[in-house]
């Protein structure tokens, strides 16, 4: 039975560099849709990643999720995305957000307007990608003064834009500019139907969710494996991903109460853990992917769990 969306993989952010080739030309042989860099503080670097990947693959699509608004300057950023889109033309996804806030600010880069930041930047960004000539005016978080691309580097095919947000304002802002939305993990059916009311897009609208997986025929061996990447679900940032579940007063009591990360994730209850990532065998991984496609998601990228090669091999078995 065909499936209903695309099934993409994450490249974990601190494989290792020999890994990161033959990972990313594996998923592709796989037959996995999409793979998607991520650019973290402190870890590699989003479009080094995803012109590595697109030079060592020749089918997958490659997504970056997401580049810091703050820390990228528009016009820049547009000369970089536009040398990927015209070396690897129609491959490539470009995700945009605000970035973490703790990461932000210890990097000295968080904006004194994040929501316009983001708006005028992801506007700016795609004028650009279309050969316009930008003009800002001077008030505003994204300042260019007649900036435009050289005719020979505008790509032909502008990729797509997406804004990598979680909040109710900011999902606001990517259905009125972004071509689509990047929701970090963890991603339930709830959750994407509560960011689809939010981001009210009048026309089509990508979403690409983010979910820890691991899926082995011995589901309790998945479930075992799939805990640790759901530690930090229980901080305050995430709590817009939680507040649709029918037991996220729970999971917050839960939180309060354990020792550390890691003892949370310990005591999480199997039946959340099923509902907070995808796991299991094959069959119960693809019926979740299903009930995420159900719900609005039309890519669901896969966090490995555990050795970053084997668990590639077993999550393919969704496919």
């Amino acid at each position: 039975m065909p499936r209903s969306g695309h099934i993409g993989v994450m490249l974990p952010r601190d494989l290792d560099p020999a890994l990161v080739v033959p990972f990313a030309r594996r998923a592709d042989e796989l037959g996995f849709d999409e793979l998607w860099v991520v650019e973290d503080l402190g870890f590699r670097g989003g479009f080094a990643q995803a012109a590595a990947v697109l030079a060592a693959t020749a089918r997958v699509r490659v997504g970056i999720g997401v580049l810091p608004a703050g820390a990228r300057n528009t016009a820049f950023a547009a000369m970089e995305v536009a040398t990927l889109a015209q070396l690897f033309p129609g491959r490539l996804d470009v995700g945009v957000g605000h970035g973490m806030p703790d990461w932000m600010r210890s990097a000295g880069q968080w904006p004194a307007s994040p929501l316009r930041l983001l708006e005028d930047q992801l506007d700016a960004l795609r004028r650009l990608l279309r050969g316009e000539e930008v003009e800002t005016g001077g008030d505003g978080p994204v300042r260019l003064r007649g900036v435009r691309l050289d005719p020979a580097c505008v790509p032909r095919q502008v990729p797509p834009l997406l804004a990598g947000v979680r909040g109710p304002r900011s999902l606001a802002v990517a259905g009125r500019v972004a071509d689509g939305t990047v929701l970090a993990e963890p991603v339930t059916p709830e959750y994407a139907r509560a960011a689809l009311e939010r981001i009210a897009a009048t026309g089509p609208h990508r979403v690409v969710a983010y979910n820890a997986a691991a899926v082995h025929e011995d589901e309790a061996e998945a479930l075992a494996a799939v805990r640790p990447g759901l530690q930090w679900i229980g901080d305050p940032d995430w709590a817009p991903h939680l507040a649709p579940l029918p037991f996220a007063d729970e999971l917050a009591a839960l939180r309060r109460g354990a020792a550390d990360r890691e003892d949370f994730a310990r005591r999480l209850p199997e039946q959340w853990v099923r509902r907070l990532a995808v796991t299991g065998t094959p069959q119960q991984a693809r019926d979740r992917l299903e009930e995420l496609f159900a719900a609005g998601v039309t890519s669901a990228v896969l966090i490995p769990a555990g050795d970053p090669a084997r668990a590639l091999e077993q999550l393919a078995a969704v496919l």
